[in-house]
């Protein structure tokens, strides 16, 4: 692999890495953080809202005007005021930078699969190897060090939430009979209501913590704006107008291909916001305490991280097909198995089993989902990756507005629902690419028939 594409595929991994750090730590902690009248799961809400609004009509007229370089810089800086947002949290402040960030998250994503992509496809050409190929390993080394930073985030929250952990005999007589599948918004009176609500965070420990992921996102936008080269766009590209690339987001959902993997993608979204808000809050600060939110998610983000770089490689032996299905069958599994489980403190080890199984299935999904839109779509890149976030994010945006409303259990089977539609539907456009090339056989043959 040549340094120059190696170099800049790094850059990208590492900037959102730094992003990321902060973002997905507050993305964990949120339910937990701001429990009042549910304002930190509602703001995650308005994130995935407005990015779902953003995704249709921001990326490819940003990309087109600013390219992909510039549009990651200006969309890295609107993640960046959620931080700020923070450090006061209420109904405006909180809601507000919500917004911002959700209108910066669809052209960010969008600009770095498209980055992503058209660097794969122009090596692949340069080298000769295939497409598919390149592009799931670009999208691996994104993924292996992207993934890592619900690591290093959860570790810094958990490391300074530690000064706050509550003592270990307050939960000694508790009752978590509503934690786990149980837990639901409006409790029974005398259940253990109070597990589910953490403690008041004190002003020097929240301020800590949103000054360090605030530097964090700063740090990101310094990487790219300074190391990151900016893609080359054809001349084509370059003066295409920018009423037909919005209009391109809408009719990519002319392509029937498209349509198929939208419950799929949004299952992405689904299984995502439910882990970050209703398994972090009704399993784990329900039955542990907030300060142990850092540490189960950082299982999560280190076994994805690996299983990232892992299934980016191994997809070249197995096939796309297998791996999918292992996605459904390890997702199908911790659903059923957190529907019948009853948690309890002194099932310390079982909390961190969830979280490592289920990204498995998470790493499997994100990885190989954007690898095969970016290849069935190459031709139209930006408006592909646009609908992949759009539908991805009204997943996470449904995921957190009935977090709210709804039982655990109830949001359980909605997430299997999801992922049973999504994965049968995935199946029929895995047939219609299957079927391909034998239609364009049958085409050749009949037009040699007719000439003869």
């Amino acid at each position: 692999m040549d340094i120059k594409p190696l170099k800049n595929i790094l850059i990208v991994s590492f900037g959102f890495l730094l992003l990321f750090t902060a973002y997905g730590g507050l993305q964990s902690l949120q339910s937990s953080l701001n429990p009042e009248k549910g304002l930190g799961v509602t703001s995650l809400s308005v994130v995935y809202g407005c990015l779902i609004l953003s995704s249709l009509f921001l990326p490819p007229v940003i990309i087109k005007k600013i390219g992909c370089k510039w549009t990651i810089v200006a969309s890295m800086c609107c993640y960046i005021t959620y931080s700020v947002g923070n450090f006061k949290p209420n109904w405006y402040s909180l809601i507000i930078t919500s917004a911002i960030l959700g209108f910066g998250g669809g052209p960010l994503w969008a600009a770095k699969c498209t980055y992503l992509t058209v660097s794969g496809i122009h090596y692949a050409e340069k080298t000769g190897k295939g497409k598919m190929d390149i592009v799931n390993q670009y999208f691996g080394i994104f993924f292996l060090i992207y993934q890592s930073s619900g690591v290093w985030g959860n570790l810094i929250s958990s490391l300074v939430l530690a000064q706050h952990s509550p003592k270990a005999e307050m939960l000694e007589n508790v009752s978590f009979s509503h934690c786990g599948a149980n837990s639901c918004p409006v409790s029974s009176a005398g259940s253990n209501n109070c597990t589910t609500q953490s403690p008041d965070i004190s002003d020097h420990v929240r301020y800590t913590l949103m000054g360090i992921y605030t530097g964090c996102g700063v740090l990101a936008v310094i990487l790219i704006a300074a190391f990151l080269d900016q893609i080359e766009r054809s001349e084509g590209e370059t003066k295409a107008s920018a009423w037909k690339s919005l209009l391109a987001t809408f009719r990519q959902l002319g392509d029937k291909r498209q349509c198929l993997l939208i419950p799929l993608t949004m299952f992405s979204g689904f299984q995502q916001g439910f882990l970050s808000s209703d398994y972090t809050k009704a399993y784990v600060t329900c039955t542990l305490g907030i300060h142990f939110v850092g540490y189960v998610m950082i299982c999560f983000g280190a076994t994805n991280s690996i299983c990232s770089l892992l299934f980016g490689k191994l997809s070249q032996y197995t096939g796309r097909i297998a791996l999918f299905m292992l996605a459904a069958v390890t997702s199908a599994s911790c659903i059923i198995a957190l529907l019948l489980w009853n948690p309890t403190p002194n099932q310390f080890a079982v909390f961190f089993i969830f979280p490592a199984l289920w990204s498995l299935s998470d790493a499997i999904c994100q990885t190989l989902l954007s690898a095969l839109y970016g290849v069935l779509f190459d031709e139209h890149n930006e408006a592909a990756f646009a609908n992949y976030r759009l539908w991805e994010s009204l997943g996470f945006a449904t995921a957190f507005a009935y977090s709210n409303f709804l039982c655990v259990y109830v949001k359980l089977y909605i997430v299997l629902s999801m992922m049973i539609l999504g994965m049968a539907l995935y199946g029929v456009v895995e047939y219609l690419e299957y079927k391909k090339p034998s239609l364009a056989s049958s085409a050749v043959n009949m037009d040699r028939t007719t000439t003869e």
